[in-house]
Order: structure tokens, then sequence, then C-alpha cells
């Protein structure tokens, strides 16, 4: 659990990930909790000069080897039939917005996620490494 104030905080979070061993990151949070703000974070910590937006409405964007993808407006099924459980082969991170109901694909075909649940608490945000 890392306790997040301010955007200085969101290194601790950015440690996490990099020292789980995984490539796949499923954010989960309400609307405005800062998932988009991790992504965009995450990108500067890995020395990318791109602006980084959520992908609500392209459901994809690529910012060098980060991959960020967004299903609030997609069905598990679009995300299926467009190909992009495929996309998890290439090389670089893949941060997925609202990806809850692929959990259980990842698990099916083997493949290891990490979790990052994001909790709105007063003027503070919680955030969860779950393996």
């Amino acid at each position: 659990m890392i306790e997040v104030k301010n955007i200085q905080d969101l290194k601790k979070v950015i440690e996490c990930i990099k020292n789980s061993g995984k490539n796949i990151i499923i954010l989960s949070g309400t609307l405005g909790s800062g998932k988009t703000t991790l992504v965009k974070e995450f990108v500067k910590s890995m020395n990318i000069k791109e602006n980084v937006t959520s992908p609500t409405f392209s459901i994809q964007n690529i910012y060098g080897e980060i991959f960020h993808y967004d299903l609030y407006n997609k069905t598990i099924n679009d995300f299926l039939n467009l190909g992009m459980l495929e996309e998890f082969e290439k090389e670089g991170y893949h941060f997925i917005e609202w990806g809850e109901e692929l959990e259980s694909y990842l698990k099916q075909f083997g493949i290891e996620y990490l979790e990052i649940e994001i909790i709105l608490k007063d003027n503070k945000r919680i955030f969860n490494c779950i393996n």
C-alpha cells in the first residue's frame, strides 16, 4: 500500500511497477483517480518526451515501448476482436485502464500481470500493487 499525496509520491508506485518483473499492468480505479497520471509519470521516468493522453476513444496510445490502453468505452469482446491481446507480445510495458474484465482471460492464458488498485481517500490516493 502506497499513500500518494502529490506527483512526487508516484515515484514509489513506479518503482513497484519496475520491480514487479511484470510488463502488463491493469489500472483499477474510479474516474479521476489518477490512472492516466500514473502512466504519464511512468513515461517521464523512462525519459520518453511525448504528450501522454487517455486513449479513451482510440483504445490504444503508444509512447516508445509503452503501450497504453483504455477499455472504458469498449467491451472485452471488442478488445479481443480487435486483436489487442496479441499486442501484449510486444516488448515493453502495457498499461490497461478499466481492464478488470481482462484479468480472467489473462489468467486463462497463463499471462502474468500486475494490478494497481487506486483508492481515493480524503485528499490522497492509496495505490495497491497486487501481484
